[in-house]
């Protein structure tokens, strides 16, 4: 990169830009070539990163099991145990109906989601300046037009595709234990009712307008909350990294709080994911 174009801004904007495939009338595409893509344009680094943490987490868990034993268990079983046992305790608490799916997919979303925040605790130089030189030494190109996002949760497109599928599990148990015409009846006879039958048709549209926000809300704030807190910190993280050799002992300070986060948004993800579920499972009405 020129002299004159390293300034903070750009050194923020490279690190806050994920490494883009698009298709164009020429080929595939990389990068910059992508500006004008669109939606079309894949993160490529976001699905490297996010495929090969879930493969990690499956591994993790699926050695455990296979090393499980009914005797006194290792560390490393203890430990799987007790997240397991964690997950499961907080569904049995949370969601009232009655699903084989439900512990599965909170434990999956907590350990998952959890793994791709701890990403943000590498670093923030570290992964991109060594895809940089492979970039450069490998395929001749200008190292700064090499980028890669290594935490998946600061991009948009995951966290809003990990509530997209949330969404798509509550309306589908909300037919499934409410049928279509409960699930329907949800929508327009609820939260304002009436005795009279014709000030409750004047009603209905009122009653949709509400559930409709509700119902979109949910998902939009999934994404949104866990896509804030991780975008926030890592910005944080970019900014400690632009001082140079003397990042590390600011990164490890605020790597030890950021634990906190990391911790806690995948708490919350899987929590509210519970809830979600389990409202959207129950017959009340």
């Amino acid at each position: 990169m020129a002299a004159e174009e390293v300034t903070l801004s750009s050194h923020i904007q490279h690190h806050l830009t994920n490494a883009k495939m698009c298709y164009t009338d020429a080929g595939f595409a990389f990068n910059k070539a992508c500006s004008d893509s669109g939606i079309w344009a894949w993160h490529i680094d976001t699905l490297a990163w996010s495929i090969g943490l879930g493969l990690i987490f499956l591994w993790i868990f699926r050695s455990a099991a296979k090393k499980s034993t009914l005797g006194v268990p290792g560390k490393f079983q203890c430990f799987i145990e007790m997240v397991v046992e964690f997950v499961g305790d907080n569904v049995r608490d949370t969601f009232h109906g009655k699903s084989k799916l439900i512990a599965p997919l909170a434990l999956t979303i907590f350990v998952w989601v959890f793994l791709m925040n701890l990403m943000d605790l590498i670093p923030v130089d570290f992964l991109p300046a060594f895809a940089g030189f492979v970039g450069e030494t490998a395929f001749g190109m200008d190292s700064h037009d090499v980028y890669m996002k290594i935490v998946p949760t600061t991009d948009i497109n995951l966290t809003a595709a990990l509530a997209l599928g949330v969404f798509l599990l509550m309306i589908g148990y909300s037919i499934k234990i409410k049928g279509i015409g409960g699930f329907i009846k949800e929508l327009t006879l609820h939260p304002f009712s009436s005795n009279n039958t014709l000030v409750q048709i004047l009603l209905i549209p009122f009653n949709l307008l509400l559930e409709l926000i509700a119902l979109v809300a949910k998902p939009f704030s999934l994404a949104l909350r866990l896509f804030g807190n991780l975008y926030a910190g890592e910005l944080i993280f970019i900014l400690i990294g632009a001082v140079g050799l003397m990042q590390l002992p600011l990164h490890f300070i605020w790597a030890v709080f950021h634990i906190l986060v990391i911790v806690l948004q995948a708490f919350v993800f899987m929590m509210l994911t519970i809830v979600y579920l389990s409202m959207a499972s129950s017959d009340n009405h």
